[in-house]
């Protein structure tokens, strides 16, 4: 048995080389984070496993994938990248990996928020341009944080958020009990929260769960925290909100179509802070996500050799 990293970074390749061990089945590294779907039948040859961090796997291009029986997907966001149920029709059973990035996803949420908040970025470009312009910022302490969905990563900016004095309330589909948590309904939430911050898993009940009419009922001036999934809001709709007023500031790491396309609104609205779908992107994460991963692996090979 064998997997494939199809779109492996040159630090991933270091990864798997340091933690992979002796009786491990055989990886073999793709040394390009580029790689196009209609690659991948050659860059898996015989391959029964594909770890996939970023790379689209379009159900037709993984019909001509002959030996590919498993997809270790390297975070929780597959379905943005491929469609689970025609992939299993196919007999590819697809892996995610939760909670090894809780802490870097947090800690990247909250640093959008406090840019969001003040602007920094904004007198950054300014400054740096020549001009001396001064953004009146958000002061937080104080301030509601509404988190809808809460998971490891929400349950870590909650402990963040208490940490500088916010008041933290959240929105969940299964009900949950937290100390210094309360939970609300989503209406609730989104005309009481001040700064509201998205942690949920693509799937068809989230999707555009964030509509036009949900985004309209925020609070008139909140900031939006997107670090989950961009399918989970309208992105047209959010634009009309920042652009009318009726939001802030919108900070985003993830986008409906990545990487963030030429002439997309988004790149010229100086109320919106763009990231690149790094918020994970940290070593300690990095490690967590390899590890899990080789973990899919062993598992997968175990279960075969006692088939």
């Amino acid at each position: 048995m064998r997997a494939v990293l199809v779109d492996a970074t040159e630090e991933f390749d270091r990864i798997v080389r340091r933690l992979r061990r002796p009786d491990d089945i055989e990886v073999t590294i793709n040394l390009d984070p580029d790689v196009k779907p209609e690659a991948l039948p050659d860059v898996l040859g015989d391959a029964e496993i594909a770890m996939i961090d970023h790379t689209y796997l379009p159900t037709p291009v993984a019909k001509r994938c002959r030996s590919l029986k498993h997809v270790v997907f390297l975070g929780t966001g597959a379905r943005s990248y491929m469609n689970i149920e025609e992939l299993a029709e196919l007999g590819i059973a697809v892996h995610i990996i939760k909670g090894y990035g809780d802490t870097a996803v947090a800690e990247c949420a909250m640093a959008l928020m406090w840019e969001a908040a003040r602007g920094i970025s904004f007198m950054d470009r300014r400054v740096r341009s020549g001009e001396w312009i001064r953004v009146e910022g958000v002061q937080l302490t104080g301030k509601t944080l509404g988190l809808i969905g809460f998971g490891g990563i929400a349950a870590e900016m909650a402990r963040m958020a208490s940490g500088i004095g916010m008041k933290v309330i959240a929105w969940n589909r299964t009900p949950r009990t937290v100390p210094g948590v309360t939970f609300v309904d989503l209406p609730t939430l989104l005309a009481a929260s001040d700064v509201v911050s998205l942690h949920l898993l693509l799937n068809d009940e989230t999707r555009g769960l964030l509509s036009r009419e949900r985004i309209f009922a925020m609070k008139r001036g909140a900031i939006l925290v997107n670090t989950a999934r961009g399918d989970l809001l309208d992105e047209a709709a959010l634009i009309d909100a920042l652009i009318q007023g009726h939001l802030r500031h919108a900070a985003l790491d993830v986008y409906s179509v990545e990487p963030l396309q030429p002439g997309h609104p988004f790149r010229t609205m100086e109320n919106v802070t763009l990231a690149a779908h790094s918020a994970f992107r940290t070593p300690e994460a990095s490690d967590n996500l390899i590890e899990a991963a080789l973990v899919h692996c062993r598992r997968i090979f175990a279960q075969s050799r006692a088939a």
